[in-house]
């Protein structure tokens, strides 16, 4: 179901229509900070402007880097709805804020047309899963989570503390192996993080798990080192399982805004990063930072944390997000826009 058919069905009288699942319901509670705070944005914008003309674009244009959408973003939705205004000879209000929507939602869609959102898992075999990320990020806490939820799948996870340096890494993990009933291969402090993954690879073949989720340190200080770092972790995977890591997760704070894009740009520079977690969406009104990602990195979100609970860690759905971002938004008495 597209964005503006969940709109219409939200606006119909049926109940069987209008029932909204489980994971929408967790989407529209965990972006409800972003929404009210982008809806606030908007509100203020056309309270201010009586028409359409450049003093307002560049007020949008503002309002948009301020919802962390993105600098690049901001500017070609502004530029793209000059165009349309003109074209369509929009003067209402409610017109010009479904149109922005509208080119939000379409440049969305559009970034990640060949997109995959879900988890590349093997069949029949082990999935190896890297997570990298700095210190705070939630890496640790994705990570349990993750492995209560595959545990509760039917899977067998095993977890790898490969962040030997990090002060208290080691124990965090054991805790959340403890809270989600997981065994975590671990070494000493200050060990070698590359013989951590080979134990634990070694276990999870021998006692045929599914999936071996590995934590590792994220050290962007040093990039050079946390380079080869990783590159000396996938040496160790590969030399055991060819076709692994399936994926290297990037675990980023939601609530960092920009700090997060800039820090995915840089862990892009030095791993082959195969998607993002974000973490603390629930937490945050800087939700708009998905579509600054997508649109300006082209990473595929996998994962989302939209709330505390072990089960609160959500495979990603765009029209779910796009949704639970914008539903409020729309005005319902103005005609959807016309290709």
């Amino acid at each position: 179901m597209g964005f503006f058919d969940k709109i219409k069905k939200a606006f119909t009288g049926d109940e069987e229509e209008t029932k909204v699942d489980e994971t929408t319901e967790k989407y529209e509670k965990g972006l409800e900070k972003t929404r009210k705070t982008f809806s606030e944005k908007m509100n203020e914008l056309f309270a201010n402007f009586r028409t359409v003309d450049e003093d307002f674009f560049d007020e949008l244009e503002e309002a948009l880097i301020g919802a962390d959408v993105g600098f690049d973003t901001a500017i070609k939705i502004t530029e793209e709805l000059r165009q349309e205004v003109k074209l369509r000879n929009v003067k209402k209000s409610g017109e010009v804020q479904n149109a922005i929507i509208e080119k939000l939602v379409s440049m969305y869609e559009s970034e990640g047309a060949d997109e995959q959102n879900s988890l590349n898992m093997v069949e029949d075999g082990l999935t190896v899963i890297l997570f990298v990320g700095v210190n705070g990020v939630g890496k640790t806490t994705s990570i349990g989570k993750l492995a209560y939820q595959l545990k509760n799948n039917g899977k067998k996870v095993i977890l790898a503390a490969a962040d030997t340096f990090r002060a208290g890494a080691i124990d965090q993990l054991l805790v959340w192996g403890e809270r989600s009933g997981v065994e975590v291969v671990r070494g000493k402090a200050g060990g070698d993080p590359a013989a951590v993954v080979y134990d634990a690879i070694e276990k999870a073949i021998a006692e045929q798990a599914d999936v071996l989720l590995v934590d590792t340190a994220g050290r962007l200080q040093n990039k050079v080192n946390l380079m080869k770092e990783l590159e000396k972790i996938k040496r160790v995977i590969q030399r055991e399982i060819p076709e692994a890591p399936q994926e290297v997760l990037l675990v980023l704070d939601a609530t960092t805004g920009q700090n997060a894009l800039v820090q995915a740009r840089q862990f892009k520079e030095t791993t082959d990063v195969t998607g993002l977690v974000l973490s603390k969406l629930d937490g945050t009104a800087k939700g708009g930072i998905v579509l600054a990602i997508r649109n300006e990195l082209h990473l595929p979100v996998k994962l989302v944390g939209l709330g505390e609970g072990l089960d609160d860690l959500e495979i990603f759905e765009p029209t779910e997000f796009v949704y639970g971002l914008f539903n409020e938004l729309l005005d319902p008495t103005v005609s959807e826009p016309q290709e």
